[in-house]
C-alpha cells in the first residue's frame, strides 16, 4: 500500500505552497497566504494540471477545517502557537542547498529572521534545540517556530542553493 507524498515550495512574495498526493494518486494543495489565510485546491485526476476547485480560507477558516481534521488523539494540552501569532513548521533542506555541510550559526538565522530552529529530523533521528555548531546535511528537515513573516524569511534563506 502506498503513502500519501507531500511537497512543500516557498512562493516568494507569496507565502508558501503545500502539495500532497494521496495513496489514491489524488492531487492536492494549500497555499499559505503570508496574511494567513490558505487557498485549497484539488486537481483533476485526467489532468493533475487543471484544478477542479479552488477555495480560499481566512485564518480563521483555515483553523476550524483544522481542528475537524485533527486525529482523535490530539491532545489539548498542547500549545497552540496561531493564538500566540507563532506558526511552527517544517523547513527541508535540499540536497543541492548552499548551507548543506554548514554550521547552523553561518545561517544566522535567529538574527536575520527571529526564528527559533528547536529540532533538526535527519533520517530516523531527532535532534532537539541544535546549537550554532550543529552541522546541517541535505535532507534534514528543520523544525522551526516563529512570527509567519519570520518563518517565511527563514524558508527563502534555507532555499538558497
Amino acid at each position: 500500500m502506498s503513502t500519501a507524498r507531500t511537497s512543500r515550495t516557498p512562493l516568494p512574495g507569496i507565502g508558501v505552497r503545500y502539495d500532497l498526493t494521496t495513496r489514491d494518486h489524488r492531487h492536492l494543495s494549500v497555499v499559505a497566504h503570508r496574511d494567513g489565510s490558505r487557498t485549497l485546491s484539488a486537481y483533476r485526476n485526467d489532468d493533475p494540471d487543471a484544478c477542479a476547485l479552488s477555495v480560499r480560507l481566512t485564518g480563521q477558516e483555515a483553523e476550524a477545517l483544522v481542528d475537524v481534521l485533527k486525529p482523535t488523539h490530539h491532545s489539548p494540552t498542547l500549545l497552540s502557537t496561531t493564538e500566540l501569532g507563532l506558526v511552527a513548521e517544517r523547513i527541508e533542506l535540499s540536497g543541492t542547498s548552499h548551507w548543506n555541510g554548514r554550521l547552523l550559526g553561518d545561517t544566522r538565522m535567529r538574527t536575520e529572521t527571529g526564528v527559533s530552529i528547536v529540532a533538526v529530523l535527519r533520517r530516523a533521528e531527532a535532534i532537539p534545540s541544535p546549537g550554532p555548531g550543529f552541522r546541517l546535511a541535505g535532507g534534514d528537515t528543520l523544525i522551526v517556530i516563529g512570527t509567519r513573516e519570520g518563518v517565511d524569511a527563514a524558508a527563502a534563506i534555507l532555499g538558497r542553493e
